[in-house]
């Protein structure tokens, strides 16, 4: 049976670790909100971008002239996959999610004989791939001095992304991040980013709309392909901020219930522990009046 101060000093460690994990659900809470409008805010942005280049390219991808962004190399062999996670850990499997969808991509590409790149953005995403997939790493970016990222950050990652896809590089990138559903809720999902994907339309909707542009489909995809590219690295990380905050509001909220059941069961043990010692003295001392 544990002593009375061991006993003492192990709630007295549980209780320093229960207010640390409150003080982080308070942080996260506060900051969530306004990494949840961000991310809100930018979601209608990037789909509109979407698809305003899915209704300029319609008829462009097969051209020859059509920008290398949007008709590709015309091969896959080398595919880059940029890796978006948070910098910090104690936000549960937030992270963890993220790298599992990242490795099983790996495994699919691999497996169909492609050539696998990686590019991380956040420490916890070249942390946990460095361990099995190391040698694949060719960029790493991380936010830790940052107080806010912005657009700045994205765009300075998206050209780095462009300089890799003239230089030859790769054929094909994507982008695996987690899309914000709720507090509880994160899916983790992967989007093309070169070439920018174009939507099938389906048979028998109604007639597509046809406008004309002035100065043509090819000068404003010339402009526009290169900044989607930021534009949707921007979107994820808004989409990962709101959904850090949230899920380390639900895992500090959870471990600060935790460690208060824990709590409650070392004093319930400290107070029969005590208890039993008392009536061990008591004892000893009623058996040695009698014996005199």
């Amino acid at each position: 049976m544990p002593s009375l101060k061991s006993l003492r000093n192990r709630i007295a460690s549980v209780k320093a670790t229960r207010k640390i994990t409150k003080a982080q659900q308070m942080v996260a809470a506060a900051k969530f909100r306004r990494a949840q409008e961000a991310a809100m805010a930018a979601r209608p942005f990037a789909e509109k971008m979407g698809q305003v280049i899915a209704s300029l390219a319609g008829g462009m991808k097969a051209n020859p002239d059509a920008s290398p962004l949007l008709r590709g190399t015309g091969k896959d062999d080398v595919q880059l996959l940029v890796v978006c996670t948070a910098d910090r850990g104690l936000c549960g499997a937030f992270n963890t999610n993220i790298v599992r969808l990242a490795r099983q991509k790996i495994e699919e590409l691999q497996s169909a004989g492609k050539t696998v790149k990686l590019f991380t953005v956040g420490r916890k995403a070249k942390e946990q791939l460095n361990r099995q997939h190391g040698r694949l790493i060719v960029e790493s970016v991380d936010f830790q001095g940052v107080r806010k990222i912005g657009f700045g950050n994205a765009l300075a990652i998206g050209r780095r992304v462009l300089a890799m896809y003239a230089e030859g590089q790769f054929d094909v990138a994507t982008l695996i991040y987690s899309r914000f559903r709720s507090v509880i809720s994160q899916i983790p999902t992967a989007q093309q980013l070169i070439p920018a994907p174009i939507e099938e339309k389906s048979a028998g909707g109604p007639p597509p709309v046809v406008y004309e542009y002035e100065p043509d489909e090819n000068e404003i995809l010339a402009d526009l392909l290169p900044r989607n590219v930021s534009v949707q690295v921007f979107h994820a990380l808004l989409e990962n901020g709101a959904g850090e905050f949230g899920a380390k509001m639900t895992a500090m909220d959870g471990a600060t219930r935790n460690a208060g059941e824990v709590i409650d069961k070392l004093t319930l043990l400290y107070n029969r522990t005590r208890q039993a010692q008392i009536t061990k003295e008591l004892i000893e001392i009623i058996s040695g009046a009698e014996a005199l």
